[in-house]
């Protein structure tokens, strides 16, 4: 882009507070994730503290409470984010961060496990900062500059799942477990008040209106494009999730030291987003110049070719270098996904749609340990990556199939 496109996309009135939005966003999302995940490592330490005893219901209810936020998140996501398309997006971030600072800071006060799982329901029905503030980023960002923008934000979201388990391993120990959460609430709080004192939306009394009077699937004019990126949401999220389940008993095959066998697996699994985080702006940047669909049926095609090995290596160290590629390859997913889905629904309809696609990378996340779970234990662990890679190749196909003809090499 030239420095006059850009100074006059920077001077648009619809897209005059863009880049301060972004960067509300981004702490905002950064903090949120972070409170989110870093119950991670000690959600099995507390649950013993809540009064539970025996292991094995130990490990079921830190399942249930830790599975509880993704599921209502997804039952949610598209109610909110077409509320969000009728009375303002920003309404939804100031909603979701005064809802989870509140929520989570009570998590530290819970008496029992089942009071835990009703916290944890409640952060994902009030919560959704994070696809709040894509839905807002992506329809209040000049559209040439959409997907560079989306991938900061995603690479901001996705350095929020590194740093939270950190966080949450570091902190029990100083200030105790109970005292994390009142923590993580506080900070919550900050962005609460970051994003109703400095996000600036523009509003559109048109496009309320419109959202009022009908939107969703009948306003859009071509739904194959959208119906390509719901399902291109849910098989990244579900090609990132499926190994999760397996990744311990495989890396304890690759290796003699079995003291080493948690560390190595921690790396495996952190390396993929740590990927994710160093590529996502720039292949975003380089969707807004070559195409959103191309970078999206190249990166799903290189990270199905990359799963192959992963089926046959001999050492940890292949592993974590073929994860941390993977991960480089689908940094760029996410922040395409939406940009193709914002370009293609209108702007009244664009946040419940972007809910529903939201809503699908959940499904997602919540399928891929279940499927790899179950293919690991009655197939075999090297099928789970041949049948991921599958999935994405397949995935990478149909989405040149439904790409619009303008956007065909």
């Amino acid at each position: 882009m030239t420095d006059t496109k850009w100074d006059a996309a920077a001077t648009e009135p619809e897209t005059a507070y863009w880049m301060r939005n972004l960067l509300v966003c981004l702490g905002g999302s950064f903090t949120t994730i972070v409170a989110m995940t870093l119950l991670l490592p000690f959600l099995p330490l507390y649950i013993e503290e809540l009064g539970l005893s025996d292991r094995a219901a130990i490990v079921q209810w830190s399942g249930i409470a830790y599975g509880a936020t993704f599921f209502a998140a997804a039952l949610v996501a598209p109610l909110w984010g077409r509320i969000g398309d009728i009375y303002g997006r920003k309404l939804m971030l100031v909603r979701a961060s005064l809802g989870m600072a509140i929520v989570i800071s009570l998590m530290g006060m819970a008496g029992s496990v089942w009071q835990l799982v009703a916290l944890r329901l409640l952060t994902g029905l009030a919560g959704g900062y994070s696809s709040g503030s894509m839905v807002l980023v992506a329809t209040q960002t000049p559209k040439a500059r959409s997907a560079w923008a989306l991938g900061t934000l995603s690479a901001g979201i996705m350095a929020g799942n590194l740093v939270g388990p950190l966080i949450g391993g570091a902190l029990p120990p100083i200030v105790g477990i109970r005292n994390t959460f009142l923590l993580a609430g506080g900070f919550i709080f900050i962005a609460f008040l970051a994003t109703t004192f400095l996000i600036k939306e523009e509003k559109s009394p048109a496009r309320s209106k419109a959202a009022k009077a009908g939107g969703g699937w009948k306003s859009i004019p071509d739904t194959r494009p959208v119906v390509a990126m719901l399902i291109t949401g849910m098989l990244l999220m579900l090609a990132n999730m499926s190994i999760e389940p397996i990744i311990t008993v495989y890396v304890a095959q690759l290796t003699d030291n079995q003291a080493q066998v948690t560390m190595i697996s921690g790396i495996v699994m952190s390396v993929t987003a740590l990927g994710a985080v160093l590529s996502a702006s720039r292949l975003g940047k380089l969707a807004d110049r070559i195409g959103h669909w191309r970078v999206i049926m190249t990166a799903m095609a290189v990270a199905a070719v990359l799963l192959i090995p992963q089926a046959f290596v001999t050492a940890p160290w292949q592993l974590i270098a073929l994860r941390f590629l993977m991960g480089l390859a689908l940094g760029g997913l996410l922040p395409c996904i939406t940009a193709v889905i914002r370009h293609n629904v209108p702007d009244a309809a664009a946040g419940g749609i972007l809910g529903l696609s939201i809503s699908s990378q959940y499904v997602g996340q919540v399928a891929g340990p279940v499927i790899g779970g179950f293919v690991g234990g009655h197939i075999g662990m090297r099928a789970v990556f041949l049948g991921t890679a599958v999935l994405l190749a397949a995935g990478a196909a149909f989405c040149w199939a439904s790409r619009p003809k303008q956007e065909a090499p």
